[in-house]
């Protein structure tokens, strides 16, 4: 039975996926859930190739949408850590149905 176009309620779908959309977004949050806790270097070491303006973007994006947090230390070099929030940890069971994916389906 096919559902009239009409009948369907894209907003969900787009909300989550504005959420994650890009090449860095799913990256990131991928090392936060299995880190926990990370500095700015850290994950700029972690995802290699991204550039300084794009990860620091990213990171600004997820902060706004409340899937990262961002803590900074009063000290001197500034010290930040980023991890995830409530409803980015909320995000990990689907994260974690991808991988299993990936799993079942990379080449070996």
């Amino acid at each position: 039975m096919k559902i009239p176009h009409e009948e369907i309620d894209i907003k969900p779908f787009a909300y989550a996926i504005s959420l994650i959309d890009g090449k860095w977004k799913m990256h990131i949050l991928f090392w936060l859930w299995k880190c926990e806790v990370m500095r700015y270097s850290e994950i700029k070491k972690a995802l290699e190739t991204v550039t300084h303006k794009m990860l620091s973007n990213k990171l600004k994006e997820l902060e706004t949408d409340g899937l990262v947090s961002r803590h900074e230390y009063p000290q001197v070099p500034p010290k930040v850590e980023y991890s995830l929030t409530e409803k980015g940890l909320s995000l990990m069971p689907i994260l974690n149905t991808i991988c299993e994916w990936g799993h079942q389906h990379i080449e070996s």
